[in-house]
């Protein structure tokens, strides 16, 4: 579903709750954390999942290599390791970076796609807003490092039809509330016109404000009389109008920065870029998502790489396979590597670019984490009891685990820890004390293994 922001607007204050962001706005505009400097998260989606051995290093020792292919628990130092060639865009950060493997995703399953459940630890089904069981650890992220826009998502997926990718505004992933679906910027321009028109475009957001004062006012008469449910109804889409009006405040008060920080797309990424290539398009995002983090739009950006229907035949060194649900059937590793290593550029960019931003006594990237991890598991229909991530965390992270692949015991034995643990040791590092988030694993329960709680170890 695309719309235009006249259109968004309206759907996205007095609509059912499909595409909604009502429950999201109390802790959107709560400023800037007043701990001082905030963290930034970036993770990012990909999927056909991760086979585990591609994440292997070449040069590990024979015992090494045994507990590796046996899936026992054990820890190697990077900077003393080659990085597996697909890695290798990033050889100049090992020091930040964490190979992290053994964490299961049976809490989400998902098979071709997990939806909103690989972000919330749970099963979704079917992409519907009665899957969604609750808000999703991005935007429980969010909340504790408050910004204008709170959390943007962006997604790199196909379309329908003969368009080869989606555009302009579509329903995401992520989940602000139970039952209630994100929105996403579906290509470069979209999101650029979104997150930058207060410098962009002024008269848009002037636009946009006499609507949304048209709104607010026609709501806030339909209050009277009303009571229960309905009044309760009402009254959140009256907050929800006057939330993005003092939004939009904010982010004009924001102008002098992101003139500074603007991105410079190429034309072709003009009306939906439906010429640019794979490489284009994911540059491209990547540019803009990086001016609204250090332009402080955002805090936490969520980022769907591809999907299944992936168009690939612009990838460099693809010799003819069409797309990404294709490629899953196959055994050509190659070509899986080549799509990892230009993720992988992508994540370098990030990096080198957060590190050259001065912060504090340091750099923006010594405040940022980055999660780089499959949709679905261990490959391209699973298994999901491994699902390998690379992280990418900066000196001032609350997380003991840089510089070191990490593989941790096998999924249903004792210490395993799930998509769940990993989540709950996100949030507990980052100031929430939830005792467990996400689902639990029926396999560990059944066979009483403990498995709530954070991952103690990586606790710094």
């Amino acid at each position: 579903m695309n719309m235009n922001r006249r259109t968004f607007l309206r759907s996205s204050v007095l609509g059912a709750g499909t595409l909604a962001l009502t429950p999201s706005f109390n802790h959107l505009l709560a400023g800037t954390s007043p701990s001082g400097v905030p963290h930034r998260f970036i993770f990012i989606r990909k999927s056909n999942g991760n086979i585990p051995n591609l994440f292997a290093l070449p040069t590990f020792s024979d015992e090494q290599k045994k507990m590796e292919q046996k899936k026992e628990a054990f820890e190697a130092d990077l900077d003393k390791h080659e990085l597996p060639k697909w890695l290798r865009a990033l050889d100049g950060h090992k020091e930040n970076m964490t190979i992290l493997n053994g964490v299961s995703m049976t809490v989400s399953g998902g098979g071709h796609y997990s939806f909103s459940g690989c972000m919330g630890a749970y099963k979704a089904g079917r992409n519907t807003t009665s899957g969604i069981k609750r808000i999703t650890v991005d935007f429980e992220l969010a909340k504790l490092f408050p910004s204008p826009f709170g959390h943007v998502e962006m997604s790199l997926a196909s379309g329908s039809g003969t368009v080869a990718f989606r555009n302009g505004i579509v329903s995401g992933f992520s989940a602000p509330a139970k039952h209630q679906r994100n929105f996403c910027y579906a290509d470069p321009q979209t999101a650029y016109d979104e997150l930058f028109k207060s410098v962009t475009d002024s008269g848009a957001v002037d636009s946009d404000n006499t609507l949304l004062a048209y709104l607010h006012e026609k709501e806030g008469r339909r209050l009277s009389g009303l009571d229960g449910e309905e009044r309760t109804k009402i009254s959140n889409h009256v907050d929800s109008i006057q939330a993005i009006r003092e939004r939009n405040e904010k982010v004009a008060s924001l102008s002098e920065i992101i003139s500074k920080n603007l991105p410079t797309l190429d034309l072709i990424h003009a009306n939906g870029g439906s010429d640019a290539t794979l490489v284009e398009k994911q540059g491209a995002f990547t540019d803009v998502l990086l001016a609204a983090l250090i332009s402080g739009l955002t805090n936490v950006v969520t980022y769907t790489i591809d999907d299944l229907g992936t168009p690939i035949t612009t990838l460099p060194g693809n010799t003819g396979r069409v797309d990404l649900h294709r490629l899953g059937h196959s055994k050509d590793m190659q070509l899986r590597d080549i799509v990892k290593a230009s993720h992988m550029a992508q994540v370098s960019k990030m990096v080198t670019k957060l590190k050259s931003v001065p912060e504090g006594k340091g750099t923006m990237f010594d405040n940022t984490t980055i999660i780089y991890f499959p949709e679905s598991g261990a490959g391209h229909h699973g298994p999901d009891t491994e699902a390998p991530m690379v992280v990418m965390t900066g000196k001032n992270s609350k997380l003991d685990m840089a510089g070191r692949f990490i593989r941790l015991p096998f999924h249903a034995t004792q210490g395993h820890k799930t998509l769940s643990n990993w989540y709950t040791t996100l949030l507990n590092a980052y100031g929430n004390p939830i005792k467990h988030y996400g689902d639990l694993d029926q396999e560990m329960t059944r066979n009483r293994i403990p498995q709530t709680g954070a991952i103690e170890q990586f606790m710094a």
